[in-house]
């Protein structure tokens, strides 16, 4: 018969205490229940805030729950994003990227909905975020998704759990996704009550409490989880290249890296006979060995390397699907991996394909087509908030980035020693007198990032102080850096290699063609195409009159580049003043120039950006920082080494 909880038993002994005791809040008997089912290692653990915040007596009753064999598991993936005062930028920019094209089971772009929507208003959600400071972004993904035909309803029935939980209603917006093998909903929950207060979610619930309602939701919608179900998802992990529930629970029962099945036998027969499958699996893969019947071995490092066995199955997957989606066909063992970890590396390719390899912290990755005749997947890291991800069919350089102090930093460094620690652009034209404003505000900008690190402080006179120890800071600015962007990339082409032979302007053919050291090209793939196109356009330069053949060999003009670039800019300027009847004006070195930032054309021979005047315009090379200044009046100083530019500023400075 099965026990019920209820139940207990009488035990006979010496009348104690007579007097009525005080009777325990049910309240407080669950608590204590919840407490014994939490390991002991966790209660005599110091005090850990988890509880705090809203939800916290939920989370965690939940968190000691037992595991129910029959409910359906869902995976919750959480993240806290605070945003600075005023500045909804990176709210906007992932709004835009959560209803990007090719989410829904269509390719369309993604329909952001809410508790009573099914079209929701991002720019209203987005306005009334502006006075937030933080922002919680979930990604919710039940494992039995697929037999849901939409999404919506159970995501709509979580939040109305969750707003009871919390005790408050919920301003929030969701996307769901159909992009990939398990369709799964991005919610977007700003980070205010239904007061107007901060919106404070103890850890607890974001940990347990959240998974256990969308568990008990997605059970109800679909039912409990049958024992065929449960049979065809355990039979699947038994051979899983990745970490599995199975894998867990072998770990959990080894000691000190050695398994007796006897002696902890599985409580279930479908388990226990999973579990010697695994282990067999395991054997096969070098991570197990059975040295007596039931007596194995354990790798000691067997979660680690599974997961990454798991993580390389994912991105074969990955790469190979984006190779489809472009067309292309190549060998199964051209894949590789760029490691940026291992120093000195370098990759130049066409781009293949691109997403996210964490949807959450919105990491990047990209699949590059290189001309070493390999296919690579690279991580790049998130996004700074002017940048904008490769384009398919653009040629990338790719560089491993060393964690080492940069030039700029030791001279930052010099310049504070010799003045108690501070640094200032007055400072810097004093210690080098030929220092150009351009190359003095790069150092500034240094600064700036490594302030927003809080590495460095600013003061209120606009002098920075740096410590003596500012290299041992840079070293730590570096590594943080890198961890969110561990490769440098650098755009050689944002054209087609098939439009560059014939193109008018400075490609990066020309600049192959012209370098001392070229990039060695393989025989096959990419290398093999680039060959041609290189063969092309060298007969193309000798008909421009830019080339000529001579004892063998090809000799080229020496201003080529400066040369293309001008008739491309010539042509370009001239379509533009015929479009609109302005007048363009050159920009030398040592000018300054004022006007409205139009946009960024992308020529051949790089990007520019156009700049209007009332009568005239101008065309100059285009900066990243540009972009949010779009429509405004900007000015900028030409320098030898760029522009350094201003936004927002008056009328007054012109050319």
């Amino acid at each position: 018969m099965k026990e019920i909880d209820d139940e207990f038993d009488v035990k006979l002994g010496r009348i104690g205490n007579r007097r009525a005791g005080r009777a325990t809040s049910f309240l407080r008997r669950v608590r204590q229940e919840a407490q014994k089912a939490v390991p002991s290692s966790r209660r005599a653990s110091s005090f850990t805030g988890a509880r705090i915040g809203r939800g916290g007596a939920q989370g965690t009753v939940l968190a000691g729950r037992g595991r129910d064999a029959r409910r359906r598991r869902v995976v919750i993936k959480a993240r806290i994003v605070r945003i600075k005062a005023g500045d909804t930028g990176a709210v906007r920019a992932h709004l835009r990227y959560v209803q990007r094209d090719g989410v829904t089971r269509e390719g369309e772009p993604g329909e952001l909905y809410d508790t009573a929507s099914d079209r929701a208003d991002g720019k209203a959600f987005t306005e009334r975020s502006a006075g937030d400071r933080h922002q919680f972004r979930f990604i919710v993904a039940p494992e039995d998704s697929a037999e849901l035909t939409d999404l919506k309803p159970f995501i709509r029935d979580l939040m109305r759990r969750m707003e009871q939980d919390l005790g408050t209603r919920l301003d929030w917006v969701a996307v769901d996704h159909f992009n990939t093998g398990h369709p799964h909903s991005h919610i977007v929950l700003r980070g205010k009550d239904d007061a107007g207060d901060d919106l404070v979610i103890a850890r607890d619930y974001i940990a347990h409490g959240l998974r256990a309602r969308a568990s008990d939701l997605i059970t109800r919608e679909l039912g409990p989880e049958t024992e065929i179900e449960a049979t065809r998802k355990l039979e699947q992990e038994i051979t899983a290249e990745r970490f599995t529930r199975l894998d867990r629970a072998i770990l959990r029962d080894a000691v000190e890296g050695r398994l007796d099945v006897g002696a902890r036998p599985a409580s279930e027969p479908a388990w226990q006979s999973a579990r010697i499958g695994r282990l067999r699996t395991l054997e096969r893969m070098g991570l197990a060995g059975e040295e007596a019947p039931l007596h194995w071995r354990i790798d000691t490092e067997l979660e680690a390397k599974l997961r990454r066995m798991g993580e390389r199955g994912d991105i074969i997957k990955t790469m190979h699907r984006e190779l489809g989606a472009a067309g292309l066909s190549r060998a199964g063992g051209s894949y590789a991996i760029f490691d940026p970890e291992q120093g000195g590396r370098r990759l130049v390719g066409r781009v293949v394909g691109g997403g996210f390899s964490d949807e959450l912290t919105e990491r990047r990755y990209v699949v590059l087509d290189g001309i070493d005749g390999r296919t690579h997947y690279a991580e790049i890291g998130a996004l700074g908030a002017n940048e904008e991800p490769p384009v398919r069919n653009a040629i990338l350089e790719l560089r491993s980035r060393a964690v080492e102090p940069r030039e700029m930093d030791r001279t930052i460094a010099k310049i504070a020693a010799a003045h108690h620690g501070i640094y200032s652009d007055h400072l810097h034209r004093a210690f080098d007198v030929q220092a150009s404003g351009e190359y003095i505000a790069s150092h500034v900008r240094r600064l700036e990032a490594m302030r927003q690190a809080g590495l460095v402080s600013r003061q209120s006179d606009g002098s920075w102080k740096v410590g003596e120890n500012h290299l041992d800071r840079a070293l730590r600015y570096e590594a943080f850096d890198r961890s969110r962007k561990p490769v440098q990339v650098a755009v050689l082409s944002w054209h087609r290699l098939e439009d560059l032979p014939q193109a008018l302007g400075a490609t990066w053919l020309d600049r192959q063609l012209v370098a001392k050291v070229p990039e060695a090209l393989a025989p096959s793939g990419m290398g093999a195409e680039v060959e041609t196109a290189l063969r092309v356009r060298r007969q193309w330069l000798i008909e421009q009159g830019l080339a000529r053949e001579q004892d063998g060999q090809v000799r080229y003009a020496r201003t080529l580049l400066q040369t293309l670039e001008s008739r491309e800019l010539a042509r370009t300027t001239a379509d533009i003043s015929a479009r609109t009847g302005l007048e363009h004006v050159e920009v030398k070195a040592g000018d300054n120039v004022t006007g409205v930032y139009r946009r960024v054309l992308t020529l051949n021979s790089g990007r520019f950006a156009l700049i209007e005047r009332s009568h005239d315009f101008a065309l100059v090379p285009w900066r990243p920082v540009l972009e949010r200044a779009r429509g405004q009046l900007v000015t900028g100083s030409v320098g030898g080494a760029g522009i350094s530019w201003s936004i927002g500023l008056k009328r007054g400075a012109g050319r």
